[in-house]
């Protein structure tokens, strides 16, 4: 989102902008790191070009991805936030070849895992600035799922905690190119599709809080 990239961008320090493929590349220092921050865009399209661009143009040692999504798990209320330990897209069905729900056949995984030190140091910097996270796997499709049914099936499909419209594909970009990632997203609605609060409001503190996360993260890793 926009608020979550103004936030990075006022932790930087010597901000360069660099636009390319349409997409706005934020470019700075923080805590001696070079840092690029960069919105992707609705989608699992989007979210592969920019991921992709930002590795070939700046060559990232890691790459972190932060949004919102549903949650699908019980013990998930708005505001908490799930760390993936994998990603998965939901709605790549090859199954009339019979490959299994979500099977990416060119890399040959269902599942696609994040790097195991990422998961682990944001889990901490949650744990440290008293932010509830869980670790699970979060699962990407090219809709955006608010029927209770549909959330159903995919938690039940992918024993997925939360689903979303861009990490699976950036999971996907980084493991062909081999660029450690990790992905974090705040939960935006239980896993019945309800809210307890109106969306600025939950963007404005969702916002924050990735924010400061990944402040944390930086701090640490």
């Amino acid at each position: 989102m926009d608020i979550e990239v103004e936030g990075l961008k006022r932790l930087l320090k010597d901000v360069r902008e660099e636009k390319i493929s349409g997409i706005t590349f934020v470019k700075g220092s923080f805590n001696g790191r070079e840092t690029v921050v960069a919105k992707c865009g609705i989608g699992k399209v989007f979210a592969a070009i920019c991921t992709q661009t930002m590795i070939m143009a700046f060559k990232p040692e890691i790459i972190i991805n932060i949004g919102v999504a549903g949650g699908l798990a019980e013990n998930l209320n708005v505001g908490d936030i799930v760390i993936a330990d994998s990603v998965v897209q939901h709605d790549m069905d090859t199954t009339p070849l019979g490959e299994p729900r979500g099977y990416l056949s060119e890399i040959g995984l269902v599942k696609i895992p994040t790097d195991e030190k990422i998961y682990k140091t944001l889990l901490e910097a949650t744990e440290k600035i008293g932010i509830k996270a869980v670790l699970g796997t979060v699962a990407s499709g090219d809709v955006f799922v608010s029927d209770s049914e549909k959330k159903k099936f995919i938690k039940e499909t992918f024993s997925a905690s939360a689903c979303e419209m861009e990490g699976a594909s950036i999971g996907q970009v980084c493991f062909v190119n081999k660029v450690p990632f990790g992905v974090l997203r705040a939960i935006s609605d239980g896993a019945n599709g309800d809210a307890n609060m109106d969306f600025p409001t939950f963007a404005k503190m969702a916002a924050e809080n990735s924010i400061r996360v990944i402040k944390e993260f930086i701090m640490a890793f």
